[in-house]
């Protein structure tokens, strides 16, 4: 079933085409990837389909019904109401079911009155009246059934938001945690189609993996615009791609679409080649034998068969940007030192004491929860933020570069693109800026532009251009890739990786951090935990530290000592046997690291019994959540067909079969409401052991 259908529409704006003739069908289910350079119209494309932009030309049709839910990368302020309230109200038709219901309730009881007092009340009337609300109670109970508050807490968690934010007004928050609530409500509402515009860009690292999980879930259909390659991958299986040529459409993920038009341009460049081969040889056998009587039915036959050869039109490639940082100035081996570094806003303690070292030539990813304190150890590092206690020293000949989110929003709106980066370096001659602004794509009148009729992606552009013209040997980076298109981030993150100088960088996009990061700082609970590693390595370590394979606990431990070939008793104390053992093995003396080598063994068995163990506890609450989901899920998707089958005017024809999906659906309301509250049971007590053996292992 198609949802949306686009009927030869065209848009543009002055002399810009964002679309010509564009046919377009979008299908219950499908999993969109929205592609393109910055500006080339992804946005208004998704504008087009909310209802937000007007077309030039053609038609767009929607299916009977489709609820359409938005989230652009600019959202309107809101307050006075309460974050939870916010996300529970958001649902369309709520308000209005509820204006229904005591609008019915008021015509019986007036009805009911008439008739008390002995006016004549029409029976028909009230019994179609008693229908309507009892239809309507219906529909009620559908709500309740779907959009609990329960369920918008557990979206809202999974966003990050702590449970005493539920009641705080939504005026008090930051942009990026409004524009979470925003999100919280569209995830909450599951429309048909959900219309996705960068939506991990105010998300931190471990939302971000939340939000994968829930959309690898979502069996509706969304459109998304993402320039996380890594996530596109997991999330897309069709690809519409604004190109040169035109709006294209690809199967497959984003990685599928990058190879099979790769296979485009190759065939075409072969067609290409070839048809100029046999032009070329056309045109030298009418050279050579026009001149020729006897030739002359042949080369007319050429001659005819050289107008009828056309021309192949090969792809043509999108600019990118390109470029590399210039050699650095090499600083000492310690290129900074923090010594007890605290800071706290109110009784909120972000830096609590702490202490760290920066080497010469490491990259290191910034990670954490929103709030934790990223930015502000990053200001902090640059001199934009004054510490509450230690200090902060730079090594010998560094230089800083930094790079914050702000600094896009902060250029002055009247220089142009040409003054505004020329102002970082009056001496750097003309020639040099407009090569480095060439580089970041702004190229011929381009650099005449003032920056206020920028947009995001571009004034990103602009700030980074003025970072390359005096990059210095220490970059500090506060999430560079925010409103760079996918392409843009890619080629940052190449540069990046063959700068000879230092970097320290706060980045939520995965394949970002996950190129470049040779050491992972995650800043949580007022302190910074470093970890010698990628960020790979550091997801494993932790994943492995919550399934607890490195440590065991106190209890999976007393269970082992009866196991075969485990110590027990005061063996495992006693070092006059443990040296006895050593000597009985056929050579006296026997090295010290056979000994730590046997250590070592008899710690894995002890891991892998521990793991069994954990596993043997947990596995059967985990079958059994898991079990409950797939009923809940196979019954939502009957209530959907159902309710499908009911909107339709038909089946009320036939009043057997309506009375039967009737039943049916209210009977399996019922079975959802209660198999719904079952599984909030179990997962609750599966959380709670989880926890429970969490801190067996870490006690």
């Amino acid at each position: 079933m198609s949802l949306v259908v686009f009927e030869h529409v065209s848009l543009g704006f002055g002399e810009k085409n964002i679309v010509d003739d564009l046919n377009l069908r979008i299908g219950d289910g499908e999993r969109i990837g929205l592609v393109g350079p910055n500006g080339s119209g992804k946005s208004s494309l998704l504008r087009m389909i909310a209802g937000e932009q007007g077309v030039d030309a053609g038609t767009i049709r929607f299916a009977r019904g489709v609820r359409v839910g938005y989230l652009a990368q600019d959202i309107a302020p809101v307050e006075g109401v309460a974050l939870l309230d916010y996300v529970v109200s958001s649902v369309p038709g709520r308000a209005e079911l509820d204006a229904d219901v005591a609008a019915v309730e008021e015509e019986l009881l007036r009805a009911q009155v008439a008739g008390e007092s002995g006016e004549v009340v029409d029976a028909e009337a009230v019994m179609e009246l008693a229908t309507r609300l009892a239809e309507l109670h219906e529909e009620l109970q559908h709500f309740e059934t779907h959009y609990t508050p329960h369920e918008a807490e557990r979206i809202l968690a999974g966003l990050g938001f702590r449970a005493e934010d539920s009641g705080r007004d939504l005026g008090e928050f930051s942009g990026g945690w409004r524009m979470r609530a925003v999100l919280a409500a569209l995830l909450f509402q599951r429309p048909d189609l959900l219309l996705l515009d960068e939506p991990t860009n105010h998300l931190d690292l471990p939302s971000v993996a939340w939000f994968a999980s829930f959309l690898r879930r979502y069996r509706r259909s969304f459109i998304l615009v993402c320039h996380d390659r890594e996530f596109l991958n997991e999330q897309i299986d069709r690809v519409i791609s604004f190109e040169p040529e035109g709006v294209r459409f690809y199967s497959g993920d984003f990685e599928s679409y990058r190879k099979q038009r790769a296979e485009e341009a190759t065939v075409l460049e072969n067609k290409a080649r070839n048809l100029q081969r046999e032009r070329e040889q056309a045109e030298r056998f009418i050279e050579r034998f026009r001149s020729k009587a006897s030739k002359a039915k042949a080369v007319q036959s050429r001659i005819k068969a050289l107008e009828r050869m056309g021309e192949v039109e090969t792809l043509v490639s999108r600019e990118v940007m390109r470029f590399r940082f210039p050699p650095c100035v090499r600083a000492g081996d310690i290129v900074a030192k923090v010594d007890g570094l605290r800071k706290a806003y109110g009784d909120n303690v972000v830096l609590g004491g702490v202490d760290l070292t920066v080497r010469r030539g490491e990259k290191i990813g910034i990670i954490g929860v929103n709030g934790a304190g990223k930015t502000t150890l990053l200001k902090l590092m640059a001199g934009e933020l004054k510490a509450d206690g230690g200090a902060i020293q730079m090594g010998n000949k560094v230089d800083v570069g930094y790079f914050a989110q702000h600094h896009a929003e902060m250029l002055s709106r009247e220089r142009t693109v040409f003054e505004e980066v020329a102002s970082v370096d009056p001496a750097a001659g003309q020639t040099r800026v407009r090569s480095i602004l060439g580089a970041f794509l702004f190229s011929g009148d381009d650099v005449d532009k003032p920056i206020g009729v920028l947009s995001g992606g571009e004034r990103a552009r602009v700030a980074l251009s003025k970072l390359l013209l005096r990059p210095g040997n220490f970059l500090l980076l506060d999430e560079p890739t925010n409103h760079l298109d996918l392409e843009s981030s890619e080629a940052l993150a190449e540069a990046l990786s063959s700068f000879d100088g230092t970097l320290l960088f706060v980045s939520h996009n995965r394949a970002f951090v996950r190129s470049l990061a040779t050491r992972i700082w995650d800043v949580h609970d007022g302190e910074v935990e470093i970890y010698p590693g990628t960020l790979d390595e550091y997801m494993d370590h932790h994943r492995r530290r919550r399934e607890g394979e490195e440590a065991v606990s106190d209890a999976a431990a007393s269970e082992l000592r009866g196991a075969p070939g485990a110590p027990t008793g005061d063996s495992a104390s006693k070092p006059d046997d443990a040296a006895a053992k050593s000597k009985g093995g056929g050579k006296s003396g026997a090295p010290a690291d056979s000994e730590s080598r046997e250590s070592a063994k008899e710690r894995r068995r002890r891991e892998a019994e521990a793991r069994r163990l954990r596993q043997k506890r947990l596995g059967p609450l985990q079958r059994k959540v898991a079990k409950m989901e797939a009923q809940i899920a196979a019954l939502e998707d009957s209530q959907r067909e159902r309710s499908a089958q009911l909107a339709d005017p038909a089946i009320y024809e036939d009043e057997a079969r309506r009375n039967e999906l009737l039943n049916a659906y209210q009977r399996d309301a019922r079975v959802v409401e209660e198999l719904t509250g079952e599984w909030e049971i179990a997962l609750a007590e599966l959380e709670d052991l989880e926890a429970a053996l969490e801190a067996e292992i870490s006690g």
